[in-house]
Formats: structure tokens, C-alpha cells, sequence
């Protein structure tokens, strides 16, 4: 991605913790993970990079872990097949060593090079679903108001900007919607507002969630079969044949399809704020700049077109080829590539 000339590359999915992975090939942060050789290529290649820091919470179908740890408790139906069916609430100690493995990871990160801490605040992982009231039903000062499901996330805030100083670069994506029935759509902002006041330097807006609306954020075709047969546990796939195509619901794609969400924001928080979504040619970049995000997130566009950075810089009318057939999100057990044939030019696949 530097060599392809994209500013700030943002690596996902980082775990805080051994428990916080859904499955057990995911990056842990740790001190020997490798992050400073990962830092150093991409600073040899003239960009910067980005670490996501993530918990899944109760979504997880880790096996010989802990048992799925969350705000509440709740049927795991994502670990059903791999014996991890329940998700335990977390108590007052798991939080305290939740909220310290989130600053350690950062801290890691920031020593190993890393340029920004991205924490993921969004699509249904853990702190995500202490802002949800769809997981969120405790009864404490971690539950409830929006200011109480607030406590948690704004607590990790503060513990990261304690260990890596005010200097260091930390964004949080937060989700606009959950893309569910029910679900609050006039919170975006004041998290957002509660987010940066506690310490987070940029928002990175999306949405949806992974465990009930996961194409929310992808928009486009869902490409059910493929994702079946990919699928590890033949109990999974046989769940999935059978109430996939119930559950796993299609939301058409649309140029910059958060733009009118994301733009609430604009204004009301003082922080920079991205747009990602269906940014997909020079027109959606311009219009995004135009109405003042500060800056961009794209991923399908470039896995499409490698190239697509320097022919915008170049004044092109670039418009990416991408299909929107999912495909890729298919295929992401066996690497993340674009299954369109490859053009020339620029690559993104390291030399061998």
C-alpha cells in the first residue's frame, strides 16, 4: 500500500489480548509480534502505518480460551459449532485488565515504530458492544444511559493517552449505525464528542455489525456460497446453508454510501474526521474533501486498482473497477486479494 503511494495504512486486526482474538491465526500484540520490521518496511516503502487495537468481547469461536467474556451475558451463536456457546459478563477485575492490556498494547506499538493507534470502537467487537444497548443490559455504572455504556470505552481512552503521551497519534472507529432494527441512531455524535474529549485524536466513522449485519459496512453482493465453503466447521456450514440465507441480509451498494451519516459529525466534534464507504473514484475523494472530511479510507478501490492513488494524484477522473462482488471477504481465509485479473502497474504484493 506505501509503495502505492496510500498515506497511512491501517493493519487489522490487533488483539489486546490472547482472548480477544475470534480465531487463533489473528495478530496478538506483543512485544515480539514483529511490528517493528512491519513499521520499518512500510516507512522504507515512504508511508506510515496504522495498528488496530481490538477485542472481540463475546464474539469469538476461539477454542482452548477462556470462556467469551462481554458486557453481558448472552448466547454466542458465532462459537456454537466450535463449543464456545455462552458469553459471561465481565466483572469489575476484567475490566481493570482489559483496560491495561488495551494501553500495553499501544505502548508496544508505539515503541515498535507505529506511527497511530486506531482503537476499534465499532462493528460489534468489545467496546462496541458496551456502546450497543443490543449487548449492553447491565445494571451498573457500565450499563444503561448512553453516558453509562460510554464509561468503558472512555476509560480505555484515557488509560492508552496515559502511556503513550499526548503527542502520539490515537484515532477510534466508531459505528454511525448498527444496521439493525432498534438500534439508537442519534448516538454517532455524542460518542463521538465523549471519544475525543477523553483523549482520541480523529474519528474514523463505519458501521454495522459483524455477528448480526455484517454487510452493512460492505454493501453489494453477499456472496453466501463461497463463504460456506470456507467455512472450517461442517456444523457452521450446515447453520449457514440452512438459515444464511435468512439471517445474512444484502444492503445495495452506493458511491460514499456513509456520506450522509458521516457528515453529522463534521462540526460537532472537534476532531478530524475520515469518510470510508463506497469512496470509490476521484469524484467521491473530491466531494469528500469539498464538504470537509479531512481525510479518506478506502479498501476495495485498491485491492481493484493498485494504481488508483497516483492516477488521482495525476488529475485522472479515476473510477475503480470494483464489482462490489464481495468476493474478497470470501476469499479472506486465504489471503486478502481482489479475485478480479490483475492490471498493470503497480502491485501489491510484496517481492518474493
Amino acid at each position: 500500500m506505501a509503495r502505492a503511494e496510500v498515506a497511512l495504512t491501517t493493519v487489522a486486526y490487533g488483539a489486546v489480548q490472547a482472548s480477544g482474538r475470534t480465531f487463533s491465526d489473528q495478530l496478538l500484540i506483543t512485544a515480539g509480534a514483529g511490528l517493528d520490521r512491519l513499521a520499518a518496511a512500510v516507512h522504507d516503502a515512504g508511508g506510515k502505518v496504522s495498528l488496530q487495537l481490538a477485542h472481540c468481547g463475546g464474539f469469538s469461536k476461539l477454542r482452548g480460551a477462556a470462556r467469551p467474556m462481554g458486557p453481558s451475558f448472552a448466547i454466542n451463536a458465532y462459537g456454537l459449532a466450535y463449543g464456545r456457546p455462552f458469553v459471561r459478563a465481565m466483572t469489575e477485575a476484567d475490566l481493570r485488565a482489559t483496560t491495561a492490556a488495551y494501553a500495553e498494547a499501544a505502548a508496544i506499538a508505539q515503541d515498535a515504530g507505529i506511527d497511530a493507534v486506531e482503537l476499534h470502537c465499532g462493528h460489534g467487537y468489545l467496546l462496541s458492544q458496551f456502546l450497543s444497548p443490543s449487548f449492553n443490559r447491565r445494571r451498573d455504572e457500565y450499563g444503561g444511559e448512553l453516558q453509562d455504556r460510554l464509561r468503558f470505552p472512555a476509560q480505555v481512552v484515557r488509560a492508552i493517552r496515559a502511556r503513550v503521551g499526548h503527542e502520539y497519534p490515537v484515532l477510534a472507529k466508531i459505528n454511525l449505525h448498527d444496521g439493525v432494527r432498534g438500534a439508537p441512531d442519534n448516538e454517532a455524535v455524542p460518542i463521538a464528542q465523549a471519544l475525543v474529549a477523553a483523549g482520541v485524536d480523529a474519528i474514523v466513522p463505519s458501521g454495522g455489525l459483524v455477528q448480526r449485519s455484517a454487510f452493512y459496512l460492505m454493501r453489494g453482493d453477499v456472496p453466501l456460497r463461497e463463504m460456506i465453503r470456507d467455512e472450517t466447521s461442517w456444523l457452521q456450514r450446515l447453520s449457514m446453508r440452512l438459515l444464511g440465507p435468512l439471517l445474512v441480509r444484502r444492503f445495495p451498494y452506493a458511491p460514499s454510501f456513509f456520506f450522509a451519516q458521516a457528515e453529522r459529525l463534521l462540526g460537532a466534534v472537534h476532531a478530524p474526521v475520515a469518510l470510508l464507504g463506497g469512496v470509490d473514484s476521484a469524484r467521491a475523494v473530491n466531494q469528500a474533501t469539498d464538504r470537509g472530511f479531512d481525510f479518506v479510507v478506502m479498501g476495495r478501490a485498491l485491492l481493484a486498482d493498485p494504481d488508483f492513488i497516483p492516477r488521482l494524484a495525476a488529475k485522472e477522473d479515476v473510477v475503480s473497477r470494483c464489482t462490489h462482488c464481495n468476493q474478497c471477504v470470501a476469499h479472506m481465509n486465504r489471503g486478502v486479494a481482489c479475485v478480479l485479473e490483475p492490471r498493470p502497474g503497480l502491485r501489491l504484493s510484496a517481492p518474493m
